[in-house]
């Protein structure tokens, strides 16, 4: 008997998603599967499901919501042998495109059903973990607007990028990687575990999950023009031709703002004030084993 654990969380994607504990229980066969179900109540909410849902032996505990929902559920799986299943019904589902897993409902349930899995790389900063990407710089102001603004729509992003763009103020910044040290005002810092950040965006088109490494994308301060010709080669998808964008691999990355206390950090597209102006960011290799199509 196979168990599986969903936890749902019921406003990802505006609450359109129709996504209930019958629906789950007639997908599953009785004869097959042992089926639970939780559902968050708010941010942070399945985090906790989650720890209390892996005390009870599942093996796959699915994250039915977006980009935040699915990074709370991971978090907790990080170094078990609790598989992590994934029904994308958020707004960005970054991850969930990475991992071919479709919107549709049907699909995604089959592919969980099926149970097939593979390993993937996870990133860490500071005490935290990223499945799909992180950043500093001016799409950790954008998320944070993105937010306030109280809609999950691709317009509501445009409006909170183009804000940012214009109010983000960059700061000294010390990094250190691959044997490198640079002193630098970021505009972007981000660094990538997967080759897209959601509506079907991307900064890292060749960014693998399973490779060993992180891709890290640093812009440093730009003029008003270049900042236009930025946003439009981001939502074009052809970042690589931006040249005042550097591209790097690294597996270990430290971070020192000194004029800063505190950090605005966007993590899989929540975002997290940093109570520390010094970052580490790191990668696990293999660290979750993810539910997805053979």
């Amino acid at each position: 008997m196979i168990y599986i654990h969903f936890i749902i969380n019921p406003i990802s994607g505006n609450g359109k998603h129709n996504l209930t504990a019958s629906l789950l229980r007639n997908f599953f066969p009785r004869s097959e599967f042992t089926i639970a179900v939780d559902y968050t109540k708010y941010k942070q909410h399945a985090i906790a499901l989650t720890k209390y849902a892996a005390n009870k032996g599942p093996d796959i505990i699915v994250a039915c919501g977006g980009d935040g929902t699915i990074n709370e559920v991971a978090s907790s799986l990080v170094g078990t042998s609790i598989k992590l299943g994934i029904v994308p019904v958020g707004s960005g589902n970054g991850l969930a495109s990475n991992l071919n897993i479709p919107k549709n409902l049907d699909k995604a349930l089959k592919i969980i059903r099926k149970g097939h899995s593979n390993p993937i790389d996870v990133g860490q900063i500071n005490d935290k973990y990223f499945f799909s990407n992180m950043g500093i710089g001016v799409d950790a102001m954008i998320i944070k607007k993105y937010e306030q603004s109280g809609k999950r729509t691709l317009s509501a992003y445009v409006k909170a990028a183009l804000a940012s763009g214009f109010n983000f103020k960059s700061t000294n910044t010390k990094m250190v990687f691959n044997d490198k040290v640079l002193n630098v005002n970021p505009f972007m810092l981000f660094v990538s575990n997967s080759n897209e950040m959601g509506y079907n965006m991307t900064l890292t088109p060749k960014a693998s999950l399973s490779d060993g490494w992180l891709d890290l994308v640093v812009v440093t301060e730009i003029s008003t023009i270049d900042k236009l010709k930025l946003g439009y080669a981001v939502l074009r998808n052809k970042i690589e031709y931006f040249n005042k964008a550097q591209h790097d691999l690294i597996q270990n990355l430290k971070i020192e703002m000194p004029d800063k206390i505190f950090t605005d950090a966007q993590i899989d597209g929540e975002h997290h004030n940093l109570k520390t102006n010094i970052i580490e960011v790191s990668i696990i290799q293999k660290g979750l084993n993810v539910v997805m199509e053979q």
